[in-house]
């Protein structure tokens, strides 16, 4: 499974056996790979880093170093949440990495989403080099790289345009010194959790809201600015708290906030407002090539507004997405 083409004659993993199968198979590749060197991770806490952890672990045990890197477009709360499961928890060996002023130096006023997303895939490399320097054997680079992102990011045969890069697999340097370990990249996300379940992970992790790899910075259009990411991190964080509420949370495959870079005029302490949109995108999805709106009851909705109006500075109108996959994207860059 070295190419990055999924063979025709593979068969979907929808079972435990399958999983069992794939699991055996990648152990013995990612010890026949690596030997007896070291491997960086980026663990996100995300399903795809999760299970690319746990094989892993399997496979090599302490050769494994984790690495989380705070890009500053964490949602609120995730990094912390990622240091209790996974090393206060998990005992995983992690290295915590806070490059929140790294990144968004070098993104300031870069507008344009492809030189977004390629900045923070280069400096994601970065950061590991500087992390593998202070360690000795480290050879590969492990990535949660699914099949998605790989459809997406290569122009096809025919000459189509991609979709978009991701930032696990464009914009790494060449002169990039590790080996890249990609044991799910020839994976869908519904099959990814299927084999973490078969790992014995946590149901909460295998079912955790996917979170792309450039994080809110996908979601903070536009050039990013400190205070519109703010805006944006409390924001996303209502619409989260408010799902968890009324059940939506278990139902919805993902859901999230984007904040444009344009105003429109409101009305606040009777004087005139100039504030961002919040715009709340909800969707359903089984293999991420496709997505279908998920319908938001009129009752939450109108919590979500009240709460995100009233306890966000900066945003003054909250918007509905509901366009589905295709033709618009999941993410809105």
């Amino acid at each position: 499974m070295n190419s990055n083409v999924r063979p025709e004659t593979m068969s979907r993993i929808t079972t435990k056996e399958l999983a069992d199968s794939f699991i055996a198979e990648q152990i013995a590749e990612i010890r026949a790979q690596v030997g007896d060197k070291k491997v960086l991770l980026a663990l996100s806490g995300g399903v795809d880093s999760s299970v690319v952890a746990a094989l892993l672990i399997k496979a090599i045990g302490k050769q494994l170093v984790c690495v989380h890197v705070n890009h500053g477009l964490m949602r609120k709360d995730e990094s912390e949440n990622v240091i209790k499961i996974f090393k206060d928890e998990l005992d995983a060996n992690l290295i915590y990495v806070d490059a929140t002023d790294r990144f968004l130096d070098l993104l300031a006023g870069v507008s344009d989403p492809e030189k977004k997303r390629k900045i923070i895939g280069a400096e994601f490399i970065n950061v590991f080099a500087d992390e593998a320097r202070k360690l000795e054997g480290v050879s590969y680079l492990a990535q949660g790289t699914i099949y998605p992102d790989i459809l997406e990011s290569i122009k096809q045969a025919e000459g189509k345009k991609a979709v978009k890069s991701h930032h696990n697999v464009g914009g790494l340097p060449e002169d990039l010194q590790f080996e890249l370990v990609e044991p799910i990249k020839l994976l869908f996300k519904d099959e990814v959790r299927v084999v973490g379940e078969a790992l014995g992970l946590p149901h909460a992790m295998v079912y955790r809201q996917p979170f792309p790899g450039p994080g809110l910075g996908v979601r903070c259009l536009g050039a990013i600015t400190r205070d519109r990411l703010h805006a944006l991190r409390e924001a996303d964080a209502i619409l989260r708290d408010e799902f968890d509420k009324c059940g939506l949370a278990e139902k919805v495959w993902q859901y999230f906030v984007v904040v444009p870079d344009i105003k429109s005029v409101g009305v606040k302490d009777e004087s005139r407002y100039e504030g961002w949109p919040a715009i709340i995108r909800a969707v359903n999805t089984t293999d991420a090539m496709s997505a279908t709106i998920e319908e938001i009851p009129y009752e939450v909705l109108h919590r979500i507004t009240d709460r995100i109006t009233k306890e966000v500075d900066g945003i003054n109108r909250v918007l509905l997405d509901l366009t589905p996959k295709p033709v618009g994207t999941i993410e809105w860059e």
